[in-house]
């Protein structure tokens, strides 16, 4: 009998191996070597286990005859040619259920630093630094808070602001999504009415630069932008500069334009774009090195979320 082999690109959580293992799975750990080298023996394999260490394209997929899976532990799959895989009988295992919590936790935790300067005061008390007055905060109560994208991530966020007396709208491309969290809208409308606007967007054609000036120039009144979703849907150029018109109070993000696709480091560059120098000198935004999805229980919960999918292939 043929063993059933599962290449592992990326580490993970432990629970991954033992899992699959159980499912009478030969699991082969392999987290350096080149793509190039893997292609050489990827056709040895039923199942991937990746994150982000490389893009999954035609020429590999050609070359990993016997694939029956590919599990991204993650929540998107845009690292992956995912039309060809399909179109070859390949199964696309993603686990956005996993790190939903940790997402709508961060996005809150970095609303709240974001209005009430919490990062920008600790700096300034420790450098002796006591400025009350001028440091206000803005309350959450009140506002408006529009999601663009309203799945797992989204609605763990909106799930979040229940408490805060805040008013949750949402826009997203699919239909008839609203429930007891958040009221579905127009984009128009969202722009309309948004005090604050938080990305939780896939990365598609339709979403890259999706924040752009044409989209800051349509929303009616100043507002304040978390962004946790990929770093492609913001124009960094366009918010630094509505940034410095007033036109964004300011931002939250934990994905960045700059950042390499495997996500691993921050530039391809070795000198920082001039709107990246902006963003890390501006006292009105916050930043975070794409770790919303980054947990303790997440790593654990993805692996779980990828295991029972598999059971169920």
């Amino acid at each position: 009998m043929q063993t059933r082999k599962v290449l592992h690109i990326d580490s993970n959580h432990p629970l991954m191996i033992r899992e699959l293992s159980l499912l009478g799975y030969e699991n082969v750990e392999d987290y350096t070597t080149s793509k190039e080298i893997i292609e050489q023996s990827i056709h040895q394999y039923e199942g991937i286990i990746i994150r982000s260490r490389f893009k999954i394209d035609r020429q590999f997929l050609d070359l990993a005859t016997n694939l029956k899976f590919i599990g991204r532990v993650g929540a998107g799959l845009e690292n992956i040619n995912c039309d060809y895989a399909i179109q070859k009988g390949v199964k696309l295992i993603a686990a956005p259920e996993g790190n939903r919590t940790a997402v709508g936790e961060h996005a809150l935790g970095m609303l709240l630093s974001l209005l009430n300067k919490l990062n920008l005061v600790d700096q300034e008390v420790r450098q002796g630094i006591w400025i009350r007055e001028g440091n206000r905060g803005i309350e959450i109560e009140g506002k408006t808070v529009g999601l663009i994208g309203y799945g797992n991530m989204g609605n763990a966020f909106a799930k979040r602001l229940q408490g805060f007396d805040c008013k949750v709208i949402f826009y997203d491309i699919k239909d008839n999504l609203e429930n007891q969290f958040a009221k579905q809208v127009s984009l128009h409308e969202l722009q309309e009415e948004a005090d604050i606007i938080s990305l939780h967007t896939p990365q598609t054609p339709q979403t890259i630069n999706l924040v752009n000036k044409a989209f800051i120039e349509n929303c009616k009144k100043p507002f304040w932008l978390i962004n946790t979703a990929r770093g492609k849907a913001v124009n960094t150029a366009d918010l630094v500069e509505a940034l410095k018109e007033k036109k964004v109070l300011g931002a939250a993000l934990d994905v960045l334009e700059y950042e390499k696709s495997s996500f691993e480091n921050m530039f391809t560059e070795n000198s920082l774009p001039e709107p990246m120098q902006y963003l890390i000198q501006a006292k009105n935004v916050l930043l975070s090195p794409h770790i919303a999805g980054w947990t303790i229980e997440s790593k654990e919960k993805l692996a779980q979320v990828i295991i029972d999918k598999i059971k169920k292939l």
